[in-house]
């Protein structure tokens, strides 16, 4: 069974903040992308709140803050990570909330207070991460994680494309529904395969690297989406 709907999300992970705007002027006005994902490296390099205010001189589209990874820190601190998220002008933010419950609902209620959309992630794209996989984190933490989330009131969820069986396996545990959202890492250079991964309703893909490395991005979009079967 196909997916139903392919989204773009380019991954602005870069310590350049003029590339960064390069690469958002250029596919910005591309339907097929969802909005735009930006980390610590341009959050702490320029600040939050300029680098939102030059990025949204190229577009209006959502802007997702992925602090590589938040929501791992006590309780308390997750008002003061929603304020400033707020304060800035983002629009969603990607948890990964691997010390405990509390920090899961306390981060998850101070991000949906403030209308920001929370996504909230349990499994990387990278090897050795997993316990099975020769990591530190309980295989059997991302299924609790998930549901949990569920449970709050959150719909989008990061899932690695790199991993389909195991997501293919939590998509029954958890388990997922076709309401809910998918955002994957792992597009391009990590050389994740869309057509191997589960039927989810609405995909996101995160692209990042070879968007940057492209000589044209736009063209390198058109591409993908050719390649996924979508209209540009």
């Amino acid at each position: 069974m196909a997916v139903k709907e392919y989204r773009i999300i380019p991954a602005l992970d870069t310590a350049d903040l003029e590339a960064a705007l390069r690469l958002t002027c250029r596919v910005a006005g591309r339907e097929s992308v969802y909005g735009f994902k930006l980390g610590f490296s341009l959050g702490l390099g320029y600040g939050l709140h300029e680098t939102v205010r030059r990025i949204r001189e190229w577009t209006d589209k959502p802007l997702i803050y992925d602090h590589q990874k938040a929501a791992t820190d006590i309780p308390d601190t997750g008002v003061l990570f929603a304020d400033v998220l707020k304060m800035a002008g983002i629009d969603e933010a990607i948890l990964f909330p691997h010390t405990g419950p509390h920090v899961l609902e306390a981060w998850t209620r101070a991000l949906q207070e403030r209308q920001l959309k929370v996504i909230v992630g349990a499994v990387m794209t990278h090897p050795a991460y997993l316990v099975s996989e020769g990591g530190f984190i309980a295989d059997e933490a991302a299924a609790t994680i998930y549901r949990q989330a569920a449970g709050l009131g959150v719909s989008a969820f990061v899932v690695p494309l790199t991993k389909p069986e195991l997501v293919a396996d939590l998509a029954k545990e958890v388990p997922f529904t076709k309401k809910q959202e998918f955002y994957s890492p792992g597009f391009g250079a990590q050389k994740g395969d869309p057509a191997q991964f589960p039927a989810l309703a609405r995909h996101y893909l995160i692209v990042g690297r070879s968007l940057f490395a492209a000589e044209d991005p736009a063209q390198e979009l058109a591409r993908i989406e050719k390649q996924l079967g979508m209209g540009g």
